[in-house]
């Protein structure tokens, strides 16, 4: 797990892993939802109750520190899954407003978004368009004083609940590629705005296909300038990149937890499980896997707030190592526990079906590993 003790962090930084803990006990004790909607709902009511949603929001001159929302996002994932998805979508999704969006736009939406009133998306995938991006079909015209948006965008996490969602959608021609793509704040009441269908996933959270028919937006909802789309797209993603990988790292710190609490009193002939060389081999390769991803997770989030000019490898290195060990080190939790493992109910099938949209969102673990190779044959060739 990660430790503010380590010297990246600060005071600040150990201060909230102390609260932010003593809160997770108080009110997250194992979220199960039959109504998922409701339960996202009322998390973000809390978080933002709480003043956590604060974390989530700054202004383009501070913008929202990376290492207390690493420390957050793996603090919460640890207690609950739901609470960690909660509270990271609130960031990711008014993170253009809070980078780019002018003082009008900061002041109309992020209050709400800190306060837990105003529940945030960003709607950037399409169906035909994942990690190609620049290629996204959803177009806006202008029409005088208006844009009018026509499209559709799916995987929208948040989908169902959104008051208010970051919209990238095409002003250019489909030549210009990433450079004809623009930014918009889309309030979720606007007309010709629906949801299409709702998207069932293994590990159940709010998602959705949206459908936008002739949806008409002010002039001002332009975020940033015309144009500028793929760049607030790719720059708020990376902000949060890291975090991606905090919260696969407080998942993986459950899973070592239930592996540890499980083996020692799982008796096997006259000792334990945990007793068995094979258990102990596994519940170390378990644990040096989470200490790497947390270390790795310290350094990228250190690095872009201190404002490292180029921090994309470290970020993909964090990101993409620790999604993948969270991955195999709750498989390993799983296998531990034998038939429990893989029964509905238990916390460690719970993690498996958590854990395995995090090795897709956000940067697949195929693009952080082109990112990473990318950056290491041009450093090759200076």
């Amino acid at each position: 797990m990660i430790d503010p003790a380590w010297p990246f962090f600060e005071q600040r930084h150990r201060d909230l892993a102390r609260d932010l803990q003593g809160w997770c006990d108080d009110h997250l004790d194992d979220v199960h939802a039959d109504d998922v909607d409701a339960a996202c709902r009322a998390l973000v009511h809390n978080l933002g109750e709480a003043g956590l949603l604060d974390l989530c929001v700054g202004t383009p001159d501070s913008p929202p520190d990376v290492r207390s929302l690493a420390i957050a996002r793996a603090t919460l994932a640890r207690a609950s899954g739901l609470a960690d998805f909660a509270f990271a979508m609130q960031g990711l999704g008014s993170g253009a407003i809070s980078l780019f969006g002018d003082e009008e736009q900061r002041a109309d939406w992020l209050p709400g978004v800190a306060a837990g009133s105003a529940i945030a998306a960003f709607a950037l995938t399409e169906p035909d368009t994942g990690s190609d991006a620049a290629n996204i079909a959803c177009r806006a015209v202008r029409d005088g004083e208006e844009w009018i948006v026509d499209g559709e965008k799916t995987y929208i996490s948040n989908g169902t609940i959104a008051d208010v969602i970051t919209l990238f959608a095409r002003t250019g021609t489909a030549e210009d590629g990433a450079r004809g793509l623009s930014a918009f704040i889309l309030p979720a009441t606007a007309h010709g705005l629906t949801v299409a269908e709702r998207i069932e996933v293994i590990a159940p959270h709010p998602l959705a296909r949206l459908r936008l028919d002739g949806v008409r937006l002010p002039a001002s909802a332009l975020i940033g300038g015309e144009g500028d789309g793929f760049r607030i797209a790719m720059q708020t993603l990376n902000l949060f990149r890291v975090t991606v990988g905090a919260a696969a790292l407080g998942f993986a710190r459950r899973a070592l937890d239930e592996a540890l609490s499980f083996s020692t009193v799982r008796k096997l002939g006259e000792a334990t499980l945990a007793d068995h060389p094979v258990t102990q081999e596994r519940l170390a390769e378990m644990a040096t896997a989470i200490d790497a991803s947390a270390l790795l997770i310290a350094r990228a989030a250190w690095q872009q707030d201190n404002g490292i000019a180029d921090n994309r490898r470290a970020a993909a290195m964090a990101k993409l190592h620790a999604t993948e060990e969270a991955q195999r080190v709750i498989d390993m939790a799983v296998q531990l526990h034998g038939g429990l493992g893989v029964t509905r109910g238990a916390k460690v099938e719970e993690l498996y079906r958590e854990i395995r949209a995090l090795r897709i969102y956000e940067g697949a673990s195929e693009v952080q590993r082109m990112v990473i190779a990318r950056d290491l044959i041009r450093e090759a060739h200076r």
